[in-house]
C-alpha cells in the first residue's frame, strides 16, 4: 500500500477513535435524559467500551502480525492476516456499531453496542501503528508518528466543541453518525489491499490471549469500579500470574521476547502509562478546580484549557526534530519534567494567565512524550511484531487514563480538594521521567536507524 495512503488511513483511524471518546462525554447528559438512564448505566457506556478495547488490544495486534496457516499440500508460507485487513474490519465494525448506537431504542442497546464498538476498536487501533511500521523504514518513522499525534491533539480540541454544537442542535444521536461514512469508506478501501506472502507462519497463542484479556479486563474494571475492586483486582493478579507462567513455557508466546525483552520498549510503555495517567487525572481534577474552586462556567473553563490542545498539536512536529537532534532519552526527560511542572503550577495558582500557562506546559510535555515514547516502541520492535508493539502502546494509552482518574477520584473523596491529587500526579510524572534513562540516546539512535530493529532488542527473536 502507498505510504502516504497508509499514513492517511492511520491518522483517520486514530482520529475517529479519539473523536468518539470526546464527543461521547459531551453527549452523555443528554443521552441520560432522553433514554431515562441511571448514572450507573451512563457510566457503563464508557466502562463497557474501555474493558472491551483494553482487554483485546494486544491480541488484535498479534493477530495482525500472524499469517494464515498454509493450505494443505502447499508450500510453507501463507497469506498474512495483515494490519491493513484488520484495520479494514475494525473500521467497518466500528462504523456500523456507531450507526447502531445512533438508532438505539434504549440504554441497554447503547451499552451493548459500545462493547461491540470496543471490540472493533481493538482491531483497528494497533493496526494504525502496525501499518506505519511496515510502510516506513526506521529512520522515517518520526514524522508519521508526529503527524498522527498532532491529529489526535486536534481531535481532542475540536471534539468537545463539535459534540456540544451537535447535541445542542440536532441531538446526541447525530454525534454517533459523525464517523460512519469515513469508517465505511476507509474500511472498504483497506480490505482491497493484498498483503504480501510470508515464509514462516507462526501459531497464535490462544490460551495466552485469553489469560491476558481476562487480566486486563479485570484490571480496568477494578480501576473504574472502585467499590467492587477487591474481587476483580484479585482475579487480575491470579490470571496475570498464570499468564506470565504460561508465556514462559509456551513455544509461541503471545508477547515475543524480542518485544518484551527490550528494556527500551518497557521503559517507553511505562512512560506512556505515567504520562497519560498524569494528564487524564490532571484534567479531571482541573475541572473541579476551575468550576468549583474558581467559579468559572464550563465555556470559560474550556477556553482556559485550550492551550493544552494547541501545544499538544505544536509539540508533535517539534518532537520529531528533537528526536533527530538530541535523541529520545533527553527529549522524554525534559518533556516529562514539563508535564510535572505544568500540573504543579495548575495546583498552586488562581491567576487565569498562569492557569493558561500551566495547561500549555501540560500539553507540550504530554504531546512530546507521546510522540517520543511511541516512536521508541514502534521502531524498536521487529517488523513481524509491529502489531504486538502497537497493541502494547494502545494498551498503555488506555490503562493510563483509567489509572489517573481512579487515583484522582479516590484523593478527591478525602475532601482535601484538587491540590492533593494534582501534587500526586505531578510526582507520578517525575517518576516517569526517570524511566527515560533506559531509552536510546542520540548516538544509539544514529547507529540503529539503518539496521534491523530486531538487533536493537538484544534478545533473540522467537523462531
Amino acid at each position: 500500500m502507498n505510504p502516504r495512503l497508509t499514513l492517511a488511513s492511520s491518522v483517520v483511524g486514530a482520529v475517529i477513535v479519539a473523536l468518539d471518546g470526546t464527543v461521547l462525554t459531551v453527549a452523555q447528559p443528554s443521552l441520560q435524559r432522553d433514554l431515562g438512564a441511571s448514572f450507573a448505566q451512563v457510566q457503563w457506556t464508557s466502562t463497557g467500551y474501555l474493558i472491551a478495547v483494553a482487554s483485546l488490544l494486544v491480541f488484535a495486534g498479534r493477530l495482525g502480525d500472524l499469517p494464515h496457516s498454509p493450505k494443505r499440500g502447499g508450500t510453507r508460507g501463507g497469506t498474512p492476516i495483515g494490519h491493513h485487513r484488520l484495520f479494514g474490519i475494525g473500521m467497518l465494525g466500528f462504523g456500523a456499531a456507531s450507526a447502531g448506537i445512533a438508532f438505539a431504542p434504549g440504554v441497554g442497546w447503547v451499552i451493548g453496542l459500545r462493547v461491540v464498538q470496543g471490540v472493533f476498536g481493538a482491531l483497528l487501533q494497533p493496526a494504525t501503528l502496525g501499518m506505519l511500521r511496515t510502510a516506513f523504514p526506521p529512520d522515517r518513522l518520526r514524522t508519521p508518528i508526529a503527524v498522527r499525534t498532532a491529529a489526535i491533539g486536534v481531535s481532542a480540541a475540536v471534539g468537545p466543541l463539535l459534540g456540544g454544537a451537535l447535541v445542542a442542535g440536532p441531538g446526541w444521536r447525530v454525534v454517533f453518525l459523525l464517523n460512519v461514512v469515513p469508517a465505511l469508506v476507509l474500511g472498504s478501501l483497506a480490505l482491497t489491499v493484498r498483503p504480501p506472502r510470508t515464509a514462516s507462519p507462526a501459531r497464535l497463542d490462544v490460551p495466552g490471549a485469553l489469560l491476558l484479556a481476562l487480566t486486563l479486563a479485570c484490571l480496568v474494571h477494578a480501576l473504574v469500579a472502585l467499590p467492587g475492586w477487591v474481587w476483580t483486582a484479585s482475579t487480575a493478579a491470579v490470571t496475570g500470574a498464570a499468564f506470565v507462567r504460561h508465556e514462559r513455557r509456551t513455544a509461541s508466546p503471545l508477547l515475543p521476547p524480542s518485544v518484551i525483552g527490550s528494556t527500551a520498549v518497557g521503559s517507553a510503555l511505562g512512560m506512556l502509562v505515567a504520562a497519560s495517567a498524569a494528564l487524564s487525572g490532571a484534567l479531571f481534577a482541573g475541572t473541579f478546580l476551575l468550576q468549583d474552586t474558581l467559579g468559572l462556567d464550563p465555556f470559560r473553563s474550556a477556553l482556559v484549557s485550550l492551550p493544552l490542545a494547541a501545544l499538544m498539536v505544536a509539540a508533535a512536529p517539534t518532537c520529531a526534530v528533537l528526536l533527530r537532534r538530541v535523541g529520545a532519552r533527553r527529549t522524554t526527560a525534559v518533556a516529562m519534567t514539563l508535564l510535572a511542572l505544568g500540573i504543579l503550577v495548575l495546583s498552586r495558582t488562581p491567576a487565569i494567565w498562569l492557569l493558561c500557562t500551566a495547561f500549555a506546559l501540560v500539553g507540550a510535555g504530554f504531546g512530546t512524550v507521546m510522540v517520543a515514547a511511541t516512536h521508541v516502541v514502534v521502531r524498536e520492535a521487529a517488523v513481524e511484531s509491529a502489531g504486538v508493539a502497537g497493541g502494547l502502546q494502545q494498551t498503555a494509552m488506555n490503562v493510563g487514563p483509567v489509572l489517573g482518574v481512579a487515583v484522582t477520584t479516590a484523593l478527591l473523596g478525602t475532601g482535601a480538594g484538587p491540590g492533593l491529587p494534582l501534587g500526586v500526579l505531578a510526582a507520578l510524572a517525575l517518576a516517569g521521567a526517570a524511566l527515560g534513562r533506559a531509552l536510546p540516546g542520540l548516538r544509539e539512535a544514529a547507529m540503529n536507524d539503518h539496521g534491523d530493529s530486531k538487533d536493537r532488542t538484544r534478545v533473540p527473536a522467537q523462531r
